[in-house]
């Protein structure tokens, strides 16, 4: 039997997921609208303990101040009688007609000067809401035509916004971090900043590359062929992990917002491992929110979606045992040792080792038996098998 979620666990959920009405661009929506204070009452009975949102799904778009602090009192009033927290907070700078060119990188400086002044009123809020990262999708920074766009002066403008977000945050002492989230494609021919390695390289260029991290998304990491687990492992590395969502997607195609679990499900047993049992020291890199960022299918109704919703928990938490059983395994611990993955955390040199001593030691190359050490194997597909079992439940 799965294990129920509770709010110790940190599963959190934008408004948007649940709230998505299902269009497509092949599709009209198959579900009416959600009230967000619906959503906050329904996920806080699922056992979530936080909800984030962009700024248009919780005010729409174009609302006079009357009318938005009005949405925003209706929003805090769910929280408090539900017990949810806003952990993250997000801009919308990609569905009115206006963000067709982007929003930090648009060819038009009039849409550049609008898209700050958008995103700093809602870093306000997310301050006001007790938020600690604000994200920042540029789903529409980028281009479908090479000549259209000048991409380092694109570069020079992303940066120059972040570098003034971060300023803003920093002159009025907001405990708020930024998370820049990697996409390859789509809505946009190509994204800029597609990969965490990207983002990683253009957090190194920034005036408070200590404000700014990372929000990997399992879809988006995967659209581009490259290993989740893999790259949130090197998020943690380098201390950029901020923020993560998590979902499920079946290779390279457009971005799918599956279930978490649902795509490629060693990958996802993988990834909850290294977020529960950390690195060779067992400690815990991220113990940040589990945020999910799916979409309930076309195919669901309203029980759907929220079935949908418990589906992500119970994943996860399924996931989380399965590995804790993985871990605990002596055949598992004997397979780990014949691999020798924990030797990869010992040191290539000796204490105090440099080059010179490396060069002189005779036993590193000369004398080396080659012939020997290549011949031995290192077991990956059976402790392989191993994490197939544990996950299947045969173990």
């Amino acid at each position: 039997m799965a294990p129920r979620p509770a709010p110790a666990d940190k599963f959190s959920f934008g408004l948007w997921t649940v709230g998505w009405q299902a269009r497509d661009p092949f599709g009209d929506a198959t579900r009416p609208e959600l009230d967000p204070v619906e959503a906050v009452h329904r996920l806080a009975e699922l056992g979530a303990y936080g909800v984030t949102f962009h700024d248009d799904d919780l005010v729409p778009f174009g609302a006079d101040a009357t009318a938005r602090d009005g949405h925003i009192a209706r929003f805090r009033k769910a929280l408090d009688e539900t017990g949810l927290v806003t952990p993250m907070v997000t801009t919308n700078l990609f569905t009115h007609p206006i963000f067709k060119d982007g929003g930090f990188t648009s060819n038009d400086r009039q849409v550049r000067r609008y898209a700050l002044r958008k995103v700093l009123r809602n870093v306000d809020l997310a301050a006001e809401l007790g938020a600690r990262t604000f994200v920042m999708w540029g789903g529409r920074e980028g281009a479908e035509y090479d000549v259209a766009k000048d991409v380092q002066a694109a570069l020079d403008r992303y940066r120059e916004a972040v570098d003034l977000l971060c300023q803003y945050v920093v002159d009025r002492g907001y405990d708020l971090r930024f998370a820049i989230e990697p996409k390859p494609n789509e809505p946009r021919g190509d994204i800029l900043l597609p990969t965490i390695g990207h983002a990683l390289a253009f957090i190194s260029t920034l005036e408070h590359p200590e404000l700014v991290g990372l929000n990997p998304e399992v879809g988006h990491e995967q659209m581009a062929g490259l290993n989740y687990a893999h790259g949130i492992a090197q998020a943690l590395w380098q201390g950029k992990l901020f923020h993560l969502d998590l979902n499920g997607q079946r290779g390279i195609k457009y971005d799918q917002d599956l279930v978490f679990g649902h795509g490629d499900l060693l990958n996802a047993f993988a990834l909850v491992d290294l977020l529960e049992h950390g690195g060779p020291d067992g400690g815990l890199g991220y113990d940040g929110p589990r945020h999910f960022d799916y979409k309930p299918s076309r195919t669901e109704d309203i029980a759907g979606v929220w079935a949908s919703a418990e589906a992500n928990m119970r994943t996860y938490l399924l996931l989380k045992e399965r590995a804790a059983a993985f871990r605990a395994d002596p055949e598992v611990a004997e397979a780990l040792a014949a691999s020798r993955v924990a030797e990869l955390a010992t040191p290539t040199l000796n204490p105090g080792e440099g080059h010179a001593e490396l060069l002189a030691d005779r036993s590193a190359f000369e004398e080396l038996d080659v012939e020997a050490v290549a011949a031995r194997g290192y077991g990956f597909v059976r402790l392989n098998q191993l994490a197939v079992e544990h996950v299947l439940g045969a173990r």
